[in-house]
């Protein structure tokens, strides 16, 4: 018997809403945060699509998501913008801001969104090519709660603090950069626990600091950073420009994203949208030179072509969802409206 069910794109989005909005979201909402895990999914990123509902639709049912949040944006001056996404999910507060954020840089050359009392954010892929398919280049980073220990130490200050890139490219998909300051996203650990399988050695060490290939004892210690010291080094500069700049919760703060207990997250994310220099063609030929340079040689790829050929699959085939994420789906789909 298959362990998972093939679902198409739209199938899966619907289902979704209807799952979230089951348990006391908005509309608004609901079809953000599903179109998110949809499309996290169909990239490939397992650990921010259907392995978050179960979490998500606890925290909602506890209050520890405001499911009747609506994001407010205020202009601090001519090119910076702030979002308080007033406690809930990520999503819609990243909507406004990078529609305001694309009006934005149209007319002054770039902005800056800055998005405050926030939650998890998923893939930063999603949010960033949706930038680039607009003609502008997007960089974003994001805070999250405390998993990577100061080098040479065993207690977390850092979140795993993704951040991404994303820049238009003449006649193909935008290039799309997306890496967190872990090993691995922490996510990918998440979905190895609830999936009951081992982690690979060099993820994560156990809370005294040492090595560990168990899933529930990596959720308890410590992520490891890439490039050792220097990878710390790059967490702290995410925290300064997503948790500090964003007057967002510290990583040592922010409560969990995976348990319904506790108070909100409010963690930060930040946002940096470009206009290609005039003419924007001279951008793309020089693009296009450089990325020939770093495929020249045979067996070289660049970043995200994993992604892309994820998301075609996806988008020809439909998604595998395991059964056991499909059964949570179908049930909270099914049960009253909160």
């Amino acid at each position: 018997m298959s362990e998972t069910t093939r679902i198409g794109l739209t199938d899966a989005t619907d289902l979704l809403i209807r799952a979230f909005s089951a348990t006391g979201l908005g509309q608004e909402q609901a079809r953000a945060v599903a179109a998110a895990l949809v499309r996290a999914e169909a990239e490939g990123q397992v650990g921010h699509g259907f392995s978050r509902l179960a979490d998500y639709a606890a925290q909602v049912k506890s209050g520890k998501v405001n499911g009747a949040a609506r994001p407010r944006v205020w202009h601090l001056s001519a090119t910076q913008i702030a979002v308080d996404a007033e406690h809930g999910f990520a999503f819609p507060a990243l909507d406004l801001g990078i529609r305001e954020g694309l009006e934005t840089a149209g007319q002054f050359g770039m902005a800056s969104v800055a998005v405050t009392n926030s939650h998890h954010c998923g893939a930063l892929s999603v949010q960033v090519e949706r930038i680039a398919k607009a003609g502008f280049i997007g960089l974003m980073m994001a805070n999250t709660p405390k998993a990577i220990a100061p080098w040479g130490g065993s207690a977390p200050v850092d979140g795993t603090h993704p951040l991404a890139l994303a820049t238009p490219r003449a006649g193909a998909d935008p290039l799309v950069i997306d890496l967190s300051l872990s090993q691995v996203a922490r996510g990918k650990v998440m979905h190895a626990k609830k999936s009951g399988q081992p982690i690979p050695e060099g993820w994560a060490l156990d809370a005294d600091g040492q090595p560990t290939t168990d899933p529930e004892a990596a959720l308890a210690g410590s992520m490891m950073p890439i490039g050792g010291a220097k990878g710390t080094a790059l967490a702290l500069m995410v925290e300064i420009l997503a948790a500090v700049l964003t007057s967002a919760h510290f990583s040592i703060e922010a409560s969990s994203f995976f348990a319904a207990d506790g108070p909100p997250p409010g963690v930060g994310q930040i946002l940096l949208i470009l206009k290609p220099n005039s003419p924007a063609s001279d951008f793309a030929l020089r693009l296009e030179e450089l990325l020939a340079h770093v495929t020249a040689e045979q067996g070289t790829r660049l970043p995200g072509a994993r992604r892309l050929d994820h998301l075609a699959r996806a988008e020809a085939e439909g998604l595998d969802i395991p059964n056991n994420y499909l059964a949570v789906a179908e049930e909270l789909a099914s049960s009253p409206t909160a």
